[in-house]
């Protein structure tokens, strides 16, 4: 595609913040062309606009969150990766609460609606994000760098190592952005049962479920442990299966928690707000890291938008 694209016709979905617990619905319309994404808070008085832009994250402690004026949004990163691997450029994103809709815990139900409805070409030229030369953000004490470097189309690696005999070294590669769908947009947030645990006594996760998050046991918990996590998702015979991830869900693919670490990864740098003609190593990615990279890529004079 060389025009810029929208959503054909306004689309909605309604569930559960994975943290605020609040019922929320999100309604993408569509935009004009050089509009970008922009989050409507419907909810409050004169309809405040989020835009999502990396000036505007404030907070990445348990997602990405972003805030113009005294309105914000939280956890946009599996919204805004289904926005970049489909390529869809403007959109506003109509929302009645403070926080997306946790899901199913991957880009899965976002990008099935959003090509259920299709997208509009709009009357002006697709941009994207080049670079003159290679730019590197390392974090050497946790273990982090990610760099992006001049290519010919979009290509993303994705390296993990957690130091357990439970999730050890993972990588995800992305070929080309035509190929999120379907290797990458159904792959699902995880987390460790010792931190699942404490997100619950500190009632971090009011609208968390089993059915959106792979929980990997490192140590095979007492009885009523389980149980006790069974009363609190409404769920019976919580058990831990030989693979050391309960049996709420199947993993989708053996490195899905890598594949999901290049899933948020996607959504952070579309941020950008255009689509990258660069090819991006990342190991051991984080929110906080992949924000603070998507500001030194729009900050550095390397970084060029041009049209395709």
């Amino acid at each position: 595609m060389n025009r810029q694209t929208t959503v054909n016709a306004p689309i909605s979905v309604s569930g559960r913040g994975l943290h605020t617990g609040q019922q929320v619905t999100v309604t993408f319309e569509p935009a004009p062309a050089d509009y970008g994404i922009r989050f409507l808070r419907a909810d409050l008085p004169g309809e405040p606009v989020v835009r999502a832009i990396p000036q505007n994250v404030f907070d990445t402690s348990r997602g990405t969150s972003i805030r113009e004026g005294e309105a914000m949004v939280h956890t946009i990163e599996h919204l805004m990766a289904a926005l970049a691997g489909l390529g869809i450029d403007n959109v506003c994103v109509r929302t009645h609460g403070p926080e997306t809709p946790i899901l199913d815990g991957s880009s899965r139900v976002y990008v099935e609606m959003l090509k259920e409805t299709g997208l509009r070409l709009l009357d002006a030229p697709r941009r994207c994000g080049t670079l003159k030369n290679e730019i590197t953000l390392s974090i050497p004490e946790q273990q982090v760098k990610l760099t992006i470097r001049p290519a010919d189309h979009f290509k993303m690696t994705v390296k993990v190592d957690y130091g357990t005999k439970v999730l050890a070294e993972q990588e995800a590669v992305l070929d080309n952005v035509e190929d999120f769908y379907p290797e990458v947009y159904n792959c699902r947030t995880f987390v460790f049962l010792n931190e699942l645990q404490f997100l619950i006594q500190n009632n971090l996760v009011r609208g968390g479920d089993l059915d959106n998050a792979i929980v990997f046991v490192d140590q095979v918990p007492e009885p009523q442990v389980l149980k006790q996590l069974g009363q609190f998702f409404h769920k019976e015979d919580i058990t831990v299966m030989p693979n050391h991830v309960l049996n709420n869900v199947t993993l989708r693919h053996e490195n899905e928690p890598a594949r999901h670490k290049l899933l948020d990864l996607m959504g952070d740098l579309y941020l950008l707000g255009v689509p990258l003609k660069a090819e991006i190593i990342a190991e051991r990615p984080g929110h906080l890291a992949n924000t603070t990279f998507a500001k030194k890529i729009l900050e550095n004079p390397d970084f060029c938008v041009t049209n395709l």
